[in-house]
C-alpha cells in the first residue's frame, strides 16, 4: 500500500478531530438553517465510520460482497439514535478507534488489494480503492460542515 495514501487517510482523521474539538457546549447545537448541527455531524461521522470499518473488512475477506447503503437522514432523524441530544464524547471515541484500526489495516495491504471489490447497493461496483477515496474525503467534508455549523448564529 502506498504510504502516502495511508498518511493522507490519517491526516483526514486529524482534520476532523481538530474541527470537532472546536465545538462544545451550546456551540454543538448551532446550525445553518436547514443544516445539521455540529452535534448531528459528529454522530453521523461516527456512525459512518462504523459502517466503513465493516465495509473494508468485508471487501478484503469476501470479495464480491454486497455493501449495503443506509439512509443517513433517517438515522439522523431517529430519536432513539440521539443525534440531537446525546453527548458527543462516545461518538468521537468510536471515530478515533475505528479510524486507527482501519489505518493499521491499510498499512498491511498489498497494492493488488485496492482492486478487490464488491457491489454497493446504491452505487454499484465498489472497490477497496473506492473505499479509501471515500473515507479519506468524508471526514474532510464534514470538518468543513462543522466549521459552517459553528459559524452559524446562536439559536435562541
Amino acid at each position: 500500500m502506498d504510504p502516502a495514501a495511508v498518511a493522507d487517510y490519517r491526516a483526514a482523521t486529524e482534520e476532523f478531530l481538530a474541527a470537532a474539538e472546536r465545538a462544545d457546549g451550546a456551540d454543538l447545537d448551532r446550525r445553518e438553517p436547514g443544516g445539521w448541527s455540529a452535534r448531528q455531524v459528529i454522530h453521523h461521522v461516527a456512525d459512518s465510520e462504523a459502517q466503513s470499518y465493516a465495509r473494508l473488512r468485508r471487501l478484503l475477506a469476501e470479495p464480491g460482497t454486497l455493501i449495503q447503503g443506509y439512509d443517513e437522514g433517517a438515522w439522523a432523524a431517529c430519536p432513539a439514535l440521539g443525534y440531537e441530544e446525546l453527548p458527543v464524547g462516545h461518538a468521537l471515541e468510536v471515530f478515533r478507534a475505528v479510524r486507527a484500526a482501519s489505518a493499521d489495516l491499510l498499512e498491511r495491504l498489498a497494492p493488488a488489494d485496492l482492486a478487490l471489490e464488491g457491489r454497493h447497493s446504491e452505487s454499484g461496483a465498489y472497490s477497496v480503492a473506492t473505499w479509501l477515496e471515500t473515507y479519506t474525503r468524508h471526514p474532510r467534508e464534514h470538518a468543513r460542515q462543522l466549521a459552517e455549523a459553528l459559524a452559524a448564529p446562536e439559536r435562541g
